[in-house]
């Protein structure tokens, strides 16, 4: 097997399994595992950045003006999906939140349209029209929005559009990101430990090991996924992402007996052809156009 295909297989997979992880530490509240994971995080990276030598270049790269306040967003987008979803795992949604990583390709190409003015061919609006009909459908069946799956497509999405937009590096990028969170999240753990109600040194060495190993489960797929996608074609990217949400759909269904209704089971349906068409689509349009330069 390639080198970077097997790192990509790796990362999505380690993102895949990561609501195990979660659901080990679930007696901690979801407010301070994202300020475990923050915390950690940056001091990982930080580690990471000495050993390679790359602290002074990191420095100079990072602290401007226009770069900090593009990172500043991108870090609030990422402390909204990295707590949603460590909520919505620990309070019993990890299908819904599957649903929201299979439905953000399809975000990202409606973000792609209205932000950076790119144009679809008329056939990519029917998988756009598919899925929202399938949103529709969930939302009448149920009575109300699958809003953690939109809160983390949307919000990751936008994530992405912001980082389009960014200078820096993956390594690099996140690290400033966690940076600029690491105080106010250091903060709201000292605030909880002054109130009692703090995680870390109260419970067992297992729990706080684990908490400080969030940081391990965050920055190790990234890096894979660093390695992988300079070596492999993003359409094998492009299909190796849907590994994570299916692993976290099987996990939620198989493993955490979460509900799988049949009204879900249509809605889902629904959303899992318009990825497929949307695909096989993007698949023919690119060969079309290798025929057409060759």
């Amino acid at each position: 097997m390639n080198r970077g295909v097997f790192y990509g297989i790796l990362a999505y997979l380690l993102w895949g399994m990561i609501p195990i992880y979660f659901k080990l530490i679930q007696t901690t509240p979801a407010l301070q595992i994202l300020g475990h994971r923050i915390v950690w995080s940056f001091v990982l990276l930080i580690g990471i950045l000495t050993l390679r030598h790359e602290w002074r270049n990191f420095r100079l790269a990072a602290f401007h003006k226009k770069t900090f306040l593009v990172y500043t967003a991108a870090a609030l987008l990422l402390a909204v999906n990295w707590g949603t979803y460590v909520w919505a795992v620990n309070a019993g949604y990890i299908v819904e939140s599957s649903l929201g990583y299979f439905i953000n390709p399809l975000v990202n190409v409606l973000l792609g349209v209205v932000f950076l003015r790119e144009r679809l061919r008329p056939i990519q609006w029917a998988p756009i029209g598919l899925a929202a009909l399938g949103v529709a459908y969930m939302t009448i069946s149920y009575g109300q929005l699958p809003w953690i799956a939109l809160v983390l497509a949307f919000s990751f999405g936008l994530y992405g559009l912001v980082k389009k937009v960014a200078s820096l590096n993956s390594l690099h990028g996140l690290t400033l990101e966690t940076a600029i969170l690491f105080i106010p999240a250091l903060l709201f753990l000292l605030f909880a430990e002054q109130q009692g109600n703090g995680s870390m040194g109260h419970t067992t060495l297992l729990i706080n090991l684990l908490l400080m190993g969030t940081a391990i489960v965050t920055v190790l797929p990234l890096l894979l996924f660093g390695a992988a996608v300079r070596s492999i074609p993003l359409s094998l990217i492009g299909l190796l992402q849907y590994v994570a949400p299916t692993c976290q759909f099987l996990i939620g269904v198989l493993i955490y007996h979460e509900p799988f209704t049949h009204e879900r089971l249509i809605g889902f349906s629904m959303i899992w052809t318009a990825l497929i068409f949307l695909w096989a689509e993007g698949m023919i349009a690119r060969r079309r156009v290798k025929l057409l330069a060759a």
